[in-house]
């Protein structure tokens, strides 16, 4: 059933945009909530689509796929693919939750945890789409979650504006999450969160050397060392580059790697008004490419920890920008998306 259910969703994708690509160009919105999914394309061609699986545990979008047609993020565990890393079962696509509300962990939720674990879980469950349109150079996409504890306990109402956009060679995601608290709710100090993205393999670190990750809850997952044709390396606003990147703050982050001749970058931008600015990187070798703000202290052992909180009724928005372009970008062109984006 669970293969089947895979198949499903990836040939879905294939079918929706190729009907899409009859239909019209621009940036296209269409939701097919029978198949549990949303498909957006770029004059035919498939950028992305908003899919909440129940295996999942949360609403992901997947794939990221650059203007040149590389696909930048994992296949596994939607779409396996020979040579990756078969780890982390939560990481897919791109999606937005956190380790530990209330000690509810929503981060690491998937189909592969094992019964005694799961009250101790949280899940993201999606409610309905809001609205849905499509435009000329941009498609914007609104939508309703709720995230439910363990126990049953609904913590926090979610409402989600995507806006898909296209500039020149850029493919380009301003996500704006707002959450309200239906009761007092502390995002306790994690590591696991919030916005993240788990890449494709040649997107990994070329000096990963793997090692064993532990969860919110004391579970540990061995990741292997690196494979061959990995070549990704993340550079910050800060100047931070390389492995050394991880724990540390800044503005922006980008990540860029080579797929034979096609060269790729993702970039994920912070803005000023989101909780805990500048964020902390949770940026592996392995492929997980996260922003973290909440952290605080599990990053920085000095610091005192932030133990985000919400009372009941009250609302927080986190706002990012995440760029795909098919080539290399400097830390001038990032500065000046950066200054753009927080213009807004």
């Amino acid at each position: 059933m669970r293969s089947l259910l895979l198949c499903c969703l990836v040939a879905g994708f294939g079918l929706g945009s190729s009907l899409i690509a009859k239909a019209a160009s621009g940036v296209q919105v269409v939701s097919d909530e029978a198949h549990q999914r949303v498909d957006i394309t770029i004059d035919g061609k498939p950028f992305t689509s908003l899919i909440w699986p129940t295996i999942l545990k949360k609403p992901v979008l997947y794939p990221l796929i650059s203007s040149d047609g590389v696909t930048v993020t994992r296949g596994y565990p939607l779409e396996p693919r020979p040579g990756e890393r078969t780890d982390h079962p939560h990481h897919a696509g791109m999606w937005f939750n956190y380790g530990n509300v209330n000690g509810f962990d929503f981060w690491n939720n998937s189909d592969a945890i094992p019964a005694a674990r799961r009250p101790k879980m949280g899940t993201i469950h999606f409610l309905k789409i809001v609205s849905a349109k499509s435009g000329a150079d941009e498609g914007v996409l609104v939508v309703d979650s709720v995230w439910t504890a363990g126990n049953g306990q609904n913590l926090l109402n979610e409402t989600t504006r995507y806006v898909f956009r296209r500039k020149g060679d850029e493919r380009i995601i301003d996500r704006t999450t707002t959450l309200t608290a239906l009761d007092h709710v502390v995002f306790n100090d994690d590591k696991e969160g919030v916005l993240g993205i788990r890449v494709a393999h040649f997107l990994e670190s070329p000096t990963e050397k793997g090692g064993t990750f532990t969860d919110a809850n004391g579970h540990e997952t061995k990741v292997s060392s690196t494979m061959p044709g990995a070549t990704g390396v993340y550079l910050t606003s800060e100047g931070v580059k390389g492995d050394a990147v991880w724990s540390t703050r800044g503005r922006w982050c980008l990540l860029t790697g080579h797929t034979g001749d096609h060269v790729e970058t993702i970039a994920i931008l912070d803005h000023t008004g989101n909780p805990g600015y500048p964020t902390y990187w949770h940026a592996r070798g392995y492929g997980l490419f996260a922003a973290n703000p909440l952290g605080r202290s599990i990053f920085d052992k000095n610091a005192q920890p932030f133990n985000f909180s919400l009372n009941k009724g009250q609302s927080t928005t986190f706002r990012y920008r995440v760029i795909l372009l098919p080539r290399a970008a400097s830390a001038e062109e990032m500065n000046h998306a950066s200054d753009a984006f927080n213009a807004k």
